[in-house]
């Protein structure tokens, strides 16, 4: 019950937060309605309550990260990276642990950075007018598994990254060089796509999740800086699905291309 009692306040202080927020868009969308195309708004006590359920779910959304998906994250990263996990009881615990020591953080990392990606509403949105807008050539669940691959192994190299505390620069300049040479020779209409698929990632779902294992890790692993290491998965999270959504294309492209040769 005092719990209850401290979330009742606690998520009335969000709510007057995300109407703050929420403020601003309404006054310039309304504003230019009414001021700049000087029309009324068409089923006002529809897009009123719209702007209602939005308010109450981003309160909702945001009293849950900070209840729960902050919370877990970190404790997940914390007991992936603890001793007592990392070595058996009586086993001796070298000064420098290697980074092999941490393959079930890469794992849990590739794992949770597929199962958000799928779970994103963003990206389901996406996929769904990539397909109807391509006549069915874009698959809803090829794309969304293709971006999802993407992040998986973004979460799981930006882990190893900060595992092994090498510079943030490096992979990143190397995974946009792989990106502009496959920008020349993907199919053109895909090159679009793979580009909104890396923004896409980052949203309501991915970005809590991540951002908490990113500074749990760089907390728990010895030697790391939260603010320097904890920081930088979401540029992997943004970067590797354009790799690999580029990639497919190509795939695709060349079966198809076979195809049409074994059909001659």
């Amino acid at each position: 019950m005092t719990d209850l009692n401290g979330i009742i306040p606690h998520f009335f202080t969000t709510l007057l937060m995300t109407v703050r927020d929420v403020l601003p868009i309404a006054i310039i969308i309304f504003g230019f309605q009414l001021a700049v195309l000087r029309r009324p708004v068409t089923n006002w006590p529809r897009v009123a309550l719209g702007f209602v359920y939005v308010i109450v779910g981003l309160s909702f959304f945001l009293l849950g990260l900070e209840l729960a998906l902050f919370p877990l994250g970190e404790s997940m990263a914390a007991q992936l990276t603890a001793m007592d996990f990392l070595f058996d009881s009586g086993e001796g615990i070298p000064e420098q642990i290697p980074w092999t020591q941490y393959y079930w953080v890469y794992i849990f990392a590739a794992a949770i950075g597929f199962s958000t990606t799928i779970a994103e509403p963003s990206l389901i949105a996406v996929a769904i007018k990539a397909n109807q807008v391509s006549g069915d050539t874009i698959s809803v669940n090829g794309l969304r598994v293709a971006v999802a691959l993407g992040v998986a192994v973004g979460i799981a190299l930006g882990s190893y990254r900060i595992v092994a505390g090498d510079p943030l620069h490096y992979y990143i300049l190397a995974g946009y060089c792989v990106v502009v040479v496959q920008t020349y020779f993907a199919p053109k209409m895909i090159v679009p796509l793979a580009y909104d698929s890396g923004g896409v990632t980052t949203s309501t779902v991915t970005v809590p999740i991540v951002t908490a294992l990113g500074l749990g890790l760089a907390s728990t692993v010895p030697g790391r800086n939260p603010m320097l290491d904890g920081f930088g998965l979401i540029a992997f999270a943004s970067l590797f699905p354009m790799i690999t959504v580029m990639g497919y294309a190509q795939l695709s492209a060349r079966q198809a291309k076979r195809r049409d040769e074994n059909a001659l």
